[in-house]
Protein backbone atom coordinates (compact mmCIF):
# COMPACT_ATOMS: atom_id res chain seq x y z
CA UNK A 1 0.00 0.00 0.00
CA UNK A 2 2.81 2.42 0.89
CA UNK A 3 4.52 1.81 -2.45
CA UNK A 4 1.21 2.53 -4.21
CA UNK A 5 0.88 5.80 -2.28
CA UNK A 6 4.40 6.79 -3.31
CA UNK A 7 3.62 5.96 -6.93
CA UNK A 8 0.50 8.13 -6.74
CA UNK A 9 2.53 10.90 -5.10
CA UNK A 10 5.06 10.77 -7.95
CA UNK A 11 2.23 11.05 -10.45
CA UNK A 12 0.87 14.07 -8.58
CA UNK A 13 4.32 15.67 -8.41
CA UNK A 14 4.82 14.98 -12.10
CA UNK A 15 1.86 17.21 -12.91
CA UNK A 16 3.92 20.16 -11.70
CA UNK A 17 7.35 19.09 -12.95
CA UNK A 18 9.52 19.86 -15.95
CA UNK A 19 8.15 23.33 -16.70
CA UNK A 20 10.86 25.93 -16.05
CA UNK A 21 9.68 29.50 -15.55
CA UNK A 22 12.80 30.60 -17.47
CA UNK A 23 12.93 28.72 -20.76
CA UNK A 24 16.29 27.18 -21.71
CA UNK A 25 17.91 28.58 -24.83
CA UNK A 26 18.25 26.19 -27.66
CA UNK A 27 30.17 25.19 -21.42
CA UNK A 28 29.81 21.54 -20.10
CA UNK A 29 32.47 20.84 -22.82
CA UNK A 30 31.98 23.26 -25.71
CA UNK A 31 28.64 24.33 -24.27
CA UNK A 32 27.31 27.70 -23.23
CA UNK A 33 26.27 29.58 -20.11
CA UNK A 34 22.75 28.43 -19.31
CA UNK A 35 20.01 31.01 -18.93
CA UNK A 36 19.80 31.56 -15.15
CA UNK A 37 17.34 29.18 -13.45
CA UNK A 38 16.30 27.56 -16.75
CA UNK A 39 17.10 24.11 -15.31
CA UNK A 40 15.45 24.67 -11.91
CA UNK A 41 15.77 21.02 -10.79
CA UNK A 42 19.57 21.14 -11.19
CA UNK A 43 21.38 20.95 -7.85
CA UNK A 44 24.98 21.23 -6.71
CA UNK A 45 26.06 18.40 -4.44
CA UNK A 46 28.82 19.63 -2.14
CA UNK A 47 31.06 17.90 0.40
CA UNK A 48 32.72 19.35 3.48
CA UNK A 49 36.49 19.52 3.91
CA UNK A 50 38.16 21.48 6.71
CA UNK A 51 35.00 23.47 7.33
CA UNK A 52 34.41 24.46 3.69
CA UNK A 53 31.99 22.92 1.21
CA UNK A 54 33.13 22.10 -2.33
CA UNK A 55 31.12 21.21 -5.45
CA UNK A 56 31.58 17.58 -6.40
CA UNK A 57 28.58 16.50 -8.50
CA UNK A 58 25.29 17.53 -9.98
CA UNK A 59 21.88 16.04 -9.37
CA UNK A 60 18.16 16.55 -9.94
CA UNK A 61 15.41 17.49 -7.51
CA UNK A 62 12.62 14.94 -8.19
CA UNK A 63 10.45 15.56 -5.10
CA UNK A 64 10.51 18.36 -2.52
CA UNK A 65 12.75 16.30 -0.24
CA UNK A 66 14.46 13.92 -2.71
CA UNK A 67 17.44 14.40 -5.04
CA UNK A 68 18.60 11.90 -7.66
CA UNK A 69 22.31 11.65 -8.47
CA UNK A 70 25.00 9.10 -9.38
CA UNK A 71 26.11 6.39 -6.97
CA UNK A 72 29.77 7.18 -7.66
CA UNK A 73 29.19 10.68 -6.26
CA UNK A 74 28.44 9.31 -2.79
CA UNK A 75 30.98 8.49 -0.10
CA UNK A 76 29.18 7.74 3.15
CA UNK A 77 32.22 8.90 5.14
CA UNK A 78 31.73 12.45 3.87
CA UNK A 79 29.40 15.21 5.01
CA UNK A 80 27.23 16.66 2.24
CA UNK A 81 24.92 19.54 1.55
CA UNK A 82 22.69 20.21 -1.43
CA UNK A 83 22.41 23.67 -2.97
CA UNK A 84 19.26 24.44 -4.95
CA UNK A 85 18.53 27.62 -6.88
CA UNK A 86 22.23 27.93 -7.73
CA UNK A 87 23.50 29.57 -10.92
CA UNK A 88 26.78 31.45 -10.39
CA UNK A 89 28.82 29.60 -7.79
CA UNK A 90 31.14 32.60 -7.35
CA UNK A 91 28.47 34.85 -5.88
CA UNK A 92 25.59 34.76 -3.42
CA UNK A 93 22.63 35.66 -5.59
CA UNK A 94 20.06 35.32 -2.83
CA UNK A 95 18.07 32.54 -4.51
CA UNK A 96 20.10 29.64 -3.14
CA UNK A 97 18.63 27.10 -0.75
CA UNK A 98 21.34 25.27 1.17
CA UNK A 99 20.04 22.07 2.73
CA UNK A 100 22.18 19.73 4.85
CA UNK A 101 22.11 15.99 4.24
CA UNK A 102 21.97 13.63 7.19
CA UNK A 103 24.16 10.49 7.02
CA UNK A 104 21.05 8.29 6.99
CA UNK A 105 19.70 10.23 4.00
CA UNK A 106 22.08 8.63 1.47
CA UNK A 107 20.74 5.69 -0.57
CA UNK A 108 23.06 4.05 -3.08
CA UNK A 109 21.77 1.31 -5.39
CA UNK A 110 22.52 -2.03 -3.74
CA UNK A 111 24.06 -3.44 -6.94
CA UNK A 112 26.45 -0.54 -7.45
CA UNK A 113 30.10 -1.61 -7.58
CA UNK A 114 32.50 1.28 -6.99
CA UNK A 115 35.29 -0.70 -8.66
CA UNK A 116 33.29 -1.13 -11.89
CA UNK A 117 31.46 1.97 -13.07
CA UNK A 118 30.76 0.31 -16.43
CA UNK A 119 28.87 -2.48 -14.61
CA UNK A 120 25.96 -0.06 -14.26
CA UNK A 121 23.51 0.75 -11.44
CA UNK A 122 25.18 4.15 -11.04
CA UNK A 123 22.25 5.77 -9.29
CA UNK A 124 21.65 7.13 -5.80
CA UNK A 125 18.93 9.02 -3.98
CA UNK A 126 19.45 11.69 -1.33
CA UNK A 127 16.73 12.48 1.19
CA UNK A 128 17.07 16.10 2.22
CA UNK A 129 16.98 17.02 5.91
CA UNK A 130 14.13 19.40 5.11
CA UNK A 131 11.94 19.96 2.07
CA UNK A 132 12.92 22.37 -0.67
CA UNK A 133 10.77 25.46 -1.08
CA UNK A 134 9.49 25.31 -4.65
CA UNK A 135 9.34 28.60 -6.56
CA UNK A 136 10.27 29.93 -10.00
CA UNK A 137 13.97 29.22 -9.32
CA UNK A 138 13.59 25.77 -7.71
CA UNK A 139 11.31 23.23 -9.35
CA UNK A 140 11.00 19.48 -9.81
CA UNK A 141 12.41 17.47 -12.68
CA UNK A 142 10.13 14.87 -14.27
CA UNK A 143 10.98 11.16 -14.22
CA UNK A 144 10.21 9.55 -17.61
CA UNK A 145 7.78 6.62 -17.78
CA UNK A 146 9.33 3.24 -17.00
CA UNK A 147 11.07 1.59 -19.93
CA UNK A 148 11.19 4.72 -22.11
CA UNK A 149 13.87 4.45 -24.81
CA UNK A 150 14.91 7.59 -26.65
CA UNK A 151 15.42 7.41 -30.43
CA UNK A 152 18.78 7.99 -32.07
CA UNK A 153 19.68 11.71 -32.30
CA UNK A 154 16.90 12.79 -29.94
CA UNK A 155 17.88 16.33 -28.87
CA UNK A 156 18.75 16.43 -25.18
CA UNK A 157 20.74 18.82 -23.00
CA UNK A 158 23.32 18.16 -20.34
CA UNK A 159 23.67 20.78 -17.63
CA UNK A 160 26.22 21.20 -14.87
CA UNK A 161 29.28 22.86 -13.42
CA UNK A 162 31.75 20.27 -14.72
CA UNK A 163 35.13 21.06 -16.27
CA UNK A 164 34.99 23.13 -19.45
CA UNK A 165 37.43 20.71 -21.11
CA UNK A 166 39.61 17.75 -20.12
CA UNK A 167 41.70 18.81 -17.10
CA UNK A 168 40.29 22.31 -17.50
CA UNK A 169 38.74 24.65 -14.93
CA UNK A 170 35.35 24.37 -13.29
CA UNK A 171 33.02 27.17 -14.43
CA UNK A 172 31.30 29.55 -12.05
CA UNK A 173 28.08 29.71 -14.06
CA UNK A 174 25.87 26.73 -14.85
CA UNK A 175 26.65 25.36 -18.29
CA UNK A 176 24.49 23.55 -20.81
CA UNK A 177 25.21 21.73 -24.06
CA UNK A 178 23.05 20.06 -26.69
CA UNK A 179 23.85 16.33 -26.63
CA UNK A 180 21.97 14.30 -29.24
CA UNK A 181 21.24 10.74 -28.12
CA UNK A 182 23.33 7.94 -29.59
CA UNK A 183 21.10 4.86 -29.45
CA UNK A 184 22.19 1.51 -28.04
CA UNK A 185 22.60 -0.04 -31.49
CA UNK A 186 25.24 2.52 -32.44
CA UNK A 187 26.86 3.15 -29.04
CA UNK A 188 27.41 -0.55 -28.29
CA UNK A 189 29.44 -1.12 -31.47
CA UNK A 190 32.95 -2.42 -30.93
CA UNK A 191 34.69 0.82 -31.97
CA UNK A 192 32.31 2.86 -29.79
CA UNK A 193 31.66 1.74 -26.19
CA UNK A 194 31.23 -1.93 -27.06
CA UNK A 195 30.52 -4.36 -24.24
CA UNK A 196 31.05 -1.58 -21.67
CA UNK A 197 27.59 -0.31 -22.54
CA UNK A 198 24.58 -1.84 -20.78
CA UNK A 199 20.93 -1.55 -21.82
CA UNK A 200 20.36 0.33 -18.54
CA UNK A 201 22.52 3.16 -19.90
CA UNK A 202 22.04 5.83 -22.54
CA UNK A 203 24.72 7.58 -24.61
CA UNK A 204 24.60 11.19 -25.75
CA UNK A 205 26.95 13.63 -27.48
CA UNK A 206 30.50 12.82 -28.42
CA UNK A 207 33.20 14.60 -30.43
CA UNK A 208 33.08 18.31 -29.52
CA UNK A 209 30.32 18.25 -26.89
CA UNK A 210 30.26 16.11 -23.78
CA UNK A 211 30.04 15.97 -20.04
CA UNK A 212 33.21 16.15 -17.94
CA UNK A 213 34.45 15.82 -14.36
CA UNK A 214 32.05 17.64 -12.06
CA UNK A 215 29.01 17.00 -14.26
CA UNK A 216 28.59 13.53 -12.73
CA UNK A 217 25.18 12.87 -11.26
CA UNK A 218 23.63 15.71 -13.22
CA UNK A 219 20.70 15.41 -15.61
CA UNK A 220 20.30 14.61 -19.27
CA UNK A 221 17.29 16.83 -19.99
CA UNK A 222 14.99 15.80 -22.84
CA UNK A 223 11.71 17.44 -23.85
CA UNK A 224 8.60 15.26 -24.07
CA UNK A 225 5.81 15.67 -26.61
CA UNK A 226 3.74 17.64 -24.08
CA UNK A 227 6.55 20.20 -23.71
CA UNK A 228 7.71 19.10 -20.28
CA UNK A 229 11.36 18.38 -19.66
CA UNK A 230 12.19 14.91 -18.36
CA UNK A 231 15.42 13.75 -16.72
CA UNK A 232 16.28 10.75 -18.89
CA UNK A 233 19.86 10.31 -17.74
CA UNK A 234 22.23 10.63 -14.78
CA UNK A 235 25.76 11.54 -15.93
CA UNK A 236 27.91 8.48 -15.20
CA UNK A 237 31.20 8.27 -17.12
CA UNK A 238 33.29 9.48 -20.04
CA UNK A 239 36.36 8.03 -21.75
CA UNK A 240 39.66 7.88 -19.87
CA UNK A 241 41.15 9.34 -23.07
CA UNK A 242 39.31 12.62 -22.51
CA UNK A 243 35.88 14.11 -22.05
CA UNK A 244 35.18 14.65 -25.75
CA UNK A 245 36.83 11.63 -27.38
CA UNK A 246 35.34 10.68 -30.80
CA UNK A 247 33.03 7.64 -30.67
CA UNK A 248 33.01 7.78 -26.88
CA UNK A 249 29.86 9.77 -26.03
CA UNK A 250 29.01 10.65 -22.46
CA UNK A 251 27.34 7.65 -20.81
CA UNK A 252 24.36 8.21 -18.52
CA UNK A 253 22.41 5.90 -16.25
CA UNK A 254 19.06 5.46 -17.99
CA UNK A 255 16.55 6.70 -15.43
CA UNK A 256 13.60 4.85 -17.00
CA UNK A 257 15.31 1.55 -16.10
CA UNK A 258 15.11 2.37 -12.38
CA UNK A 259 11.56 3.64 -11.77
CA UNK A 260 10.75 0.68 -9.49
CA UNK A 261 13.91 1.20 -7.44
CA UNK A 262 13.23 4.92 -7.05
CA UNK A 263 9.66 4.25 -5.89
CA UNK A 264 10.82 1.52 -3.50
CA UNK A 265 13.45 3.70 -1.79
CA UNK A 266 11.05 6.61 -1.41
CA UNK A 267 8.28 4.35 -0.10
CA UNK A 268 10.52 2.77 2.54
CA UNK A 269 12.09 6.01 3.74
Amino acid sequence: MLKLLVALLLVALASGCGKPAYNPATRVVNGDDAIPYSWPWQISLQYEKAGTFYHTCGGSLIAPDWVMTAAHCINKLRTYQVVLGEYDRSSDEGEEQIIPVNPDGLFVHEKWNSLCVSCGNDIALIKLSRSAQLNDKVQLGCIPPAGTILPNEAPCYISGWGRLYTNGPLPDKLQQALLPVVDYEHCSKGDWWGISLKTTMVCAGGDIRSGCNGDSGGPLNCQADDGRWQVHGIASFVSALGCNTPKKPTVFTRVSAFNDWIEKIMAEN
